[in-house]
């Protein structure tokens, strides 16, 4: 253990001590005070990553029990629920479109789309990255993009030399890293933190309406192209100009593309589940555009509340498991997937979550609403703007699904104090969280890239804090813009009257 973690561990014990032995926050109710040392503790040890993010989650397991805050059957339905589901679903399909290449294949053929001049190749490459981030991890994308990247790099470094084609290396391998994460934030499954809001919705305010994979795409993915847009031209034309003489044969690709064979049928059947799944998730229930409503596929069943995305997810990912591969004596997916699941992330998704019941059964949340009351005069838009630029910045040190479990229970307490639709300030924080393009440590695809070693520090900072800023105004202006007419946030639901 290095000495920042071990300065992390000593931290996080002395705040909850701290808290535990001196805060007496509420006499009348000492479970907020143990809660609110609890998630003290978590918090720090998820900053500093004094331990591994999994094993920081498993806290309340042991912790709610032996403070009597709640039982152990009762805190363990935390970590498996519908949510956990879906992402689990969500996953072994992406497992299963990099088992068979479906994911190399989509790429290559986007960019082949594109041209091959340098900026289209740019814009290719960020298009085949946000739209692969959409449904598979962001992680897996950027290690797939990236050995495209660097052929392509190299063989027009032999043709022009180094020096003439480094702001063309920047700009690709800049895109690429920004475009993995800003396609996670188009759908729920792109990346935790969205599936996170999702929950965290939930167990705080248990009567909010589902936040359903179409209504989310519906917000998020005008967000994530208008970004996706700016970054391009941002790169191209203003930072990164690259050198016009400058031209890649496009057969070059096309033989990348031609290496990978015709399509087979592991691959076919891979696709249509993808396509199937996809369809399922986006239509499953009405989708209100405007004045226009697109039934939902659950609505031909008698009890259409029954099904989720989650049902969806695993319903598709179990079909791999019986689908024959044509060339060897296994299916689609086999046992082996098991072990590819980041059960890590699961843990954290799970600690994430009953940290935010133990908030709304302990009462902390109540409370930390009573203290914020005086919040109910404060300038809505400029809550907004300090809640995104706040999380922006901690999501460049910290885990951005650890700073979603983190921060989503004490914004549904903000929005109450403030009077506020909770959805307004939670999807605000969550989309933030994503938005994390200043620092090679902020997110894996930004390590991946600066592992290359093309890449600098300031480079990658002068661009992201570019990137972050437009990003804060994009993400206010089209959450007023869109988020009255798809999730009513223009107003202060019933159910959001207390959390």
């Amino acid at each position: 253990m290095n000495a920042a973690k071990k300065t992390g561990l000593i931290l996080g014990l002395v705040a909850a001590l701290f808290v535990l032995f001196f805060g007496n926050l509420d006499p009348q109710n000492p479970q907020v005070t143990v809660m609110a040392a609890i998630a003290a503790l978590m918090a720090l040890w998820w900053i500093t990553e004094a331990i591994p993010l999994g094993a920081t989650s498993l806290i309340p397991l042991i912790l709610y029990p032996f403070f009597g805050l709640m039982k152990a059957d009762e805190i363990a339905s935390s970590y498996i629920n519908s949510i956990i589901f879906l992402f689990l679903g969500g996953f072994m399909i992406a497992i299963a479109m990099e088992t068979w290449g479906l994911h190399k294949r989509i790429a290559l053929r986007i960019i082949i789309l594109f041209g091959g001049s340098p900026n289209s190749i740019i814009i290719g490459f960020m298009t085949a990255s946000a739209f692969l981030s959409m449904w598979i991890s962001n992680t897996a994308t950027a290690i797939m993009m990236l050995p495209i990247a660097m052929a392509i790099i190299s063989k027009l470094e032999d043709e022009f030399g180094e020096g003439k084609i480094s702001k063309f290396a920047l700009a690709i391998l800049l895109g690429v890293a920004y475009s993995c994460s800003l396609g996670g934030m188009a759908t729920l499954v792109g990346t935790p933190p969205n599936l996170v809001l999702v929950k965290q919705l939930n167990i705080s305010f248990p009567n909010s309406p589902e936040i359903s994979f179409g209504s989310w795409m519906l917000l998020a993915l005008p967000i994530t192209i208008i970004l996706l847009v700016f970054t391009a031209f941002l790169l191209t034309k203003v930072i990164y100009k690259v050198d016009k003489s400058i031209h890649l044969d496009k057969e070059f690709i096309r033989n990348e593309y031609r290496k990978l064979g015709p399509m087979n049928s592991e691959e076919k059947f891979v696709s249509v589940i993808f396509a199937l799944t996809a369809f399922l998730w986006i239509f499953r229930t009405n989708l209100n555009i405007g004045i226009f409503t697109i039934p939902g596929w659950s609505n031909l069943f008698a009890n259409a509340s029954f099904f989720n995305d989650g049902t969806v997810a695993i319903t598709m990912a179990s079909l791999l498991f019986f689908i024959p591969s044509k060339n060897s004596d296994t299916t689609l997916l086999n046992a082996e997937v098991f072990n590819k699941i980041p059960w890590g992330i699961v843990l954290l998704f799970g600690g994430g979550f009953a940290l935010a019941k133990g908030f709304s059964s302990t009462g902390l949340s109540n409370f930390i609403g009573v203290q914020l009351a005086g919040l109910a005069s404060f300038p809505h838009l400029l809550m907004i703007l300090i809640i995104a630029v706040s999380v922006i910045l901690l999501t460049e040190l910290t885990s951005n699904t650890a700073t979603t479990q983190m921060i989503l229970p004490i914004m549904a307490s903000v929005s109450v104090a403030m009077k506020l639709n909770p959805m307004l300030l939670m999807i605000t924080a969550t989309l933030s969280a994503s938005m994390a393009f200043m620092l090679p440590v902020a997110t894996p695809p930004n390590t991946i890239i600066f592992a290359t070693g093309k890449v600098k520090i300031y480079q990658m900072l002068k661009t992201g804090i570019i990137i972050d800023f437009v990003g804060v105004f994009v993400v206010i202006l089209l959450l007023y813009l869109l988020g009255d007419s798809v999730f009513s946030l223009g107003t202060l639901p019933a159910w959001a009257v207390s959390p």
